[in-house]
């Protein structure tokens, strides 16, 4: 089970490259997130379920395994503990319809990668967080 210490929010990171994980990681423990890791949606699932909260989800689209990113949103949606997460995914692509249905299956926005920083999705995903 991965280490929560008493930091306000406590983040669920899907991201299967490792060295993107591990900046994910540190940027979100300096803003004072407790950050548990996946590379897969069974990892990701299982953290759901073995932890007491996540309360918020930073999501990759592409990842290791056969489900993807999607598959995990339309899951986590169709839970009703994990339903009202804030889901924030941020991947290298961005069809049209790829950000559509992300955004008609409930997620708080959609990021490529390219288009930002780190340090502004942590500041957006904080505003959601203190709203």
């Amino acid at each position: 089970m991965p280490e929560i210490t008493n930091r306000k929010h406590i983040i669920l990171v899907v991201e299967d490259e490792m060295p993107l994980q591990n900046a994910i990681r540190m940027k979100m423990e300096k803003n004072d997130f407790s950050v548990v890791t996946a590379r897969n949606v069974d990892q990701a699932k299982n953290h759901l379920q073995d932890l007491p909260r996540i309360d918020v989800i930073w999501l990759d689209h592409y990842l290791l395994g056969t489900e993807t990113g999607l598959d995990f949103v339309a899951w986590l949606k169709e839970q009703p503990t994990f339903k009202a997460i804030p889901i924030f995914v941020v991947s290298n692509t961005a069809s049209a319809d790829k950000v559509k249905t992300y955004l008609s299956l409930g997620v708080e926005k959609y990021y490529t990668k390219s288009n930002f920083r780190l340090e502004q999705i942590i500041e957006e995903i904080h505003k959601t967080l203190t709203h």
